[in-house]
């Protein structure tokens, strides 16, 4: 029997509009094959991979200088087919080069603003040149194909541009997350063996500097491989550390150099990035990305679900060490949009700053996570209605599971519940989304309308048999051009990783449900899950219900042991109020508690319900309950590294 509980039980709000769909870019591409509907496109994506992926690079125009012989050739098994074979191309020739000499060249390709305020912007043509000066800037100090380079830095346009130079002459690029502490770059920059790290003497944050070159340098005195430091004089310090002989200012570091350069031939499956995630222990792990991988399956989503066109403005908040700082770049270049940067709070000075910048920006497409939702919702209503945000066509939201509420004031004041909130839903291994909203769906609150195109996706119970109405895993059964090509210096571990719970299988991770419109949800990550007296259950379950509290801005549910049930619900609650003010803490507890146990069952009231100043997150807004359940139980805490503020755990530990 379906459940009536979250997330099933609900129905759609918004309804597609067939009269605009004639004009997306998936209406267009389904009209050139002759498909009906996007159920049709569906099935033929995943039963006929060769088809679809050779259809996806004619759409997205993707130029090769040797043609592919093979679009994907099986390899030992599905964890390592091979992509593009025989194919020569460089990315970059796609995001750059092809645009010089048409309109495109004259639009604007990245928009900036810093948190002071300053703006500015480059056409295709000017980042182009600057792309060709910091090219031939590396390869005057040595660096080529193959070489590692490093970006330590804030979201200022010198990232875009060292990030294109680096993949322009043939070298791997290393994202590094701009908040990560010394210990984590090191690890990181050794495992790659990088030649180069790209810097910043600092950044503003709610108007404070916060240095970076201390942390760079502390994390280099481990990495012997590095042999130029280039540092973006971001907040002008006079008394930035400085090693000489090793260190360079970026100004000098391009200076005298040609706003020409040659684009380097690449295999089509030369790695082009290592992006680490983070594990709970041990080292990170180094997603291994190509030329022809990551760039191609970023701009098909961005194309095909959300329907992203030449001259759109996209502007995702995310970091360069985050997944969808490099997805941003390659979708919105490889589609001839421009993307905005922002260097700063999104919520400073005012707490309108997001809506004044979709207002400035022109953006259409916004990207941002439900935790931001969460925050921004507090203040109401009219900071949004200061600004005209009339210019987006759809938000995007990714990082986090939605609670209804949130979706819904979304929905409805920023949307004004006309345009779609497009959930997406993937990671860094697979190079963007695993499924999506899109404008052919109807969409419930906090819903996925289904895979994106070209993505074998299904849920799965513990034996791995399909299932609906009930939560169960996210799986993939067949490769994807996207899919990572396993983990830096560590196969074994990517196939363990991913491929070992299910023969043949890609398991991804994270709870997943299927309700009766046919609509997807995420819960959280399967690692997360709380199983109480034999019934497993999502953290996003709880916490919807939690949220939907007047008095609580946001909250994290755990599972801990229990003798008597296996595992027993403790809350961590985040009140809208400072701690202080509210007199009687016992009466909220009480509340929140009967709550759970009236919308959830009796057997799953918690066992705890807690109130904290703060949720420990990644800096693109996770939750990370694994840090809560070892604050809680006073376990040891583990990896740290991508942990926004260290004092959050603090919090947990204060927990009252």
């Amino acid at each position: 029997m379906q459940s009536t509980s979250f997330p099933f039980g609900q129905e759609p709000v918004w309804f597609p509009d067939s009269d605009h769909n004639q004009d997306t870019n998936l209406q267009h591409f389904m009209n050139l094959y002759g498909i009906a509907s996007i159920d049709e496109l569906q099935e033929r994506s995943v039963n006929d991979i060769t088809w679809f992926w050779n259809a996806v690079m004619k759409d997205l125009d993707i130029q090769f200088y040797t043609e592919y012989q093979n679009v994907v050739v099986p390899g030992s098994g599905p964890e390592f087919p091979r992509w593009c074979v025989g194919g020569e191309m460089n990315i970059i020739h796609n995001m750059l080069d092809k645009w010089q000499n048409t309109s495109t060249g004259n639009q604007v390709a990245v928009r900036y603003e810093s948190e002071e305020g300053f703006t500015s912007s480059l056409s295709y043509r000017e980042l182009n040149a600057e792309v060709c000066r910091c090219a031939n800037a590396l390869r005057s100090a040595g660096i080529g194909k193959g070489d590692a380079v490093g970006l330590y830095m804030p979201m200022v346009p010198e990232v875009v541009i060292a990030f294109l130079a680096t993949i322009k002459i043939g070298g791997i690029v290393l994202p590094l997350f701009s908040g990560y502490g010394p210990s984590a770059i090191s690890m990181r920059l050794n495992d790659a063996g990088a030649k180069v790290l790209f810097t910043a003497d600092g950044f503003y944050r709610r108007g404070n500097p916060v240095n970076m070159k201390e942390t760079a340098d502390e994390a280099l005195h481990d990495v012997p491989t590095i042999e130029q430091v280039v540092v973006v004089s971001r907040i002008g310090r006079e008394d930035c550390p400085w090693t000489n002989d090793r260190d360079i200012r970026w100004d000098d570091f391009v200076r005298n150099t040609s706003t020409k350069s040659r684009t380097e031939v690449t295999e089509a499956e030369d790695t082009l990035m290592i992006i680490y995630t983070s594990g709970t222990t041990g080292r990170p792990k180094g997603a291994v990305h190509t030329h022809c991988g990551f760039p191609i399956k970023s701009a098909q989503d961005m194309r095909h679900c959300m329907d992203v066109r030449n001259g759109d403005v996209v502007y995702w908040m995310s970091d360069m060490g985050w997944m969808m700082g490099p997805w941003l770049v390659f979708g919105a270049l490889l589609n001839g949009a421009a993307l905005v940067l922002y260097d700063g709070a999104p919520d400073y000075p005012g707490v309108d700053r997001l809506w004044e910048m979709v207002d400035s920006h022109g953006v259409t497409f916004l990207g941002l996570s439900p935790v931001l939702v969460r925050a921004l919702k507090v203040h109401g209503a009219e900071p949004v209605r200061k600004h005209d945000v009339g210019c987006l066509r759809a938000i995007g939201s990714t990082g986090s599971p939605w609670d209804p509420e949130s979706w819904m004031w979304l929905y409805e004041n920023v949307l004004d519940s006309q345009k779609p909130i497009l959930n997406y839903s993937g990671g860094t291994e697979i190079s963007g989304g695993i499924i999506c909203g899109n404008f052919f769906k109807p969409l419930s609150p906090c819903s996925f309308s289904g895979p994106v195109p070209g993505m074998d996706v299904d849920v799965v119970n513990e034996s791995g048999a399909s299932v609906r109405g009930e939560v169960g895993e996210l799986v993939i059964r067949k490769p994807w051009i996207g899919m990572t090509r396993g983990f830096w210096n560590d196969p074994e571990r990517y196939v363990e990783s991913y491929w070992s719970k299910i023969p043949g299988v890609w398991v991804h991770g994270d709870f997943a449900a299927i309700d009766s419109h046919g609509l997807w949800y995420i819960l959280g990550r399967s690692d997360d899950t709380i199983k109480v007296a034999g019934k497993r259950l999502g953290p996003a379950e709880v916490e919807a219900v939690v949220n939907a509290v007047d008095r609580i801005a946001e909250s994290a549910a755990i599972g801990v042991p229990d003798d008597a049930k296996g595992q027993a619900l403790v809350v961590f609650c985040v009140l809208r109020e400072d701690l202080d003010s509210i007199s009687d803490l016992d009466t909220e507890r009480s509340n929140v508690s009967a709550l759970i146990a009236e919308q959830l069952g009796k057997p799953l009231r918690p066992k705890a319900v807690l109130f904290v100043t703060a949720l420990p997150k990644t800096r693109n807004a996770k939750v990370i309950r694994r840090l809560i359940r070892s604050c809680y139980l006073d376990e040891e805490i583990g990896n740290t590294t991508a942990l926004e503020d260290e004092s959050t755990l603090d919090a947990i530990r204060s927990a009252r």
